[in-house]
């Protein structure tokens, strides 16, 4: 195994941490051992070479590839249903009594595409015949392209489903072979994946959004980088709109002036 020094380490995690907001300061385990591998089958005699390497590439495929090594895409259908639960039960009714029949969803770091699917299917559920009146694309986000990719294809081992109603799989899935279903092209259409930094200076949102999902994901940043991305969430919200973060993460009445009204959900009053 290759090792990396102190200067290397330091290096990679303050690259990763200014481009992509992800603190590694303590996981140094974790990126050797998820590297050296990668670093000894291409060719490289060093993390410094490989870090320079990832400079240097003006495609981002480098970074990209560096990002879906060391990153995690740990989700699941139904994650968290207490937040579904609040969304069927209090976001939307409040939102199908108003004037508009545009409902903007942004799916914040949505991994493999689990939760903007599950996302569609309330939505649908909800609204029933009267969904063809709405537009209610869910915008799907993530950094790495691994993730999107098995998120656009929308297949699933049938072990994943088990948390899902039974109206849900056969109304939404279809079988894919004997392991596999398929999230159905009604679905599919609702979701729009896209490759996004949320590090990046500006976020190029013409209209802004009634609800966000960042969950799980702001566990990884440090309290500066969480408190202005949570800022900017605010700015890009429509007034009224939710803000749904993982139940492990808090926002203190500090960071922002989102109002908290459950458990990991928020509104701007």
């Amino acid at each position: 195994m290759k090792a990396i020094t102190d200067r290397e380490f330091i290096e990679l995690v303050q690259f990763i941490r200014r481009n992509f907001g992800i603190n590694l300061t303590h996981k140094r385990g974790l990126v050797l051992g998820r590297l050296h591998n990668y670093i000894e089958q291409n060719g490289f005699d060093s993390f410094s070479e490989y870090f320079h390497y990832i400079v240097n590439d003006r495609t981002g495929k480098a970074g990209s590839i560096l990002l879906n090594k060391l990153t995690t895409n740990h989700t699941y259908f139904l994650r968290e249903p207490q937040h579904f639960n609040f969304l069927e039960q209090v976001v939307l009714p409040a939102f199908a009594k108003g004037v508009s029949k545009d409902l903007r969803i942004w799916s914040a770091g949505c991994s493999t595409g689990e939760e903007p699917y599950t996302l569609a299917m309330s939505i649908d559920s909800f609204f029933g015949v009267a969904k063809c009146q709405w537009d209610t694309k869910i915008l799907a986000t993530d950094i790495s392209t691994a993730a999107l990719e098995r998120g656009q294809r929308g297949i699933y081992p049938n072990s994943q489903l088990n948390e899902l109603p039974d109206r849900w799989r056969k109304q939404y899935l279809s079988k894919f072979d004997d392991e596999y279903s398929v999230i159905n092209e009604k679905i599919r259409e609702e979701v729009i994946f896209r490759r996004f930094n949320l590090m990046n200076a500006t976020f190029p949102f013409k209209k802004k959004f009634h609800l966000i999902l960042c969950r799980n994901v702001m566990i990884y940043f440090d309290p500066d980088t969480k408190r202005n991305l949570i800022n900017r969430f605010y700015d890009h919200m429509e007034p009224g709109g939710y803000l749904f973060i993982g139940h492990s993460e808090a926002l203190s009445r500090h960071e922002s002036n989102y109002v908290l009204v459950a458990p990991a959900i928020y509104r701007k009053e």
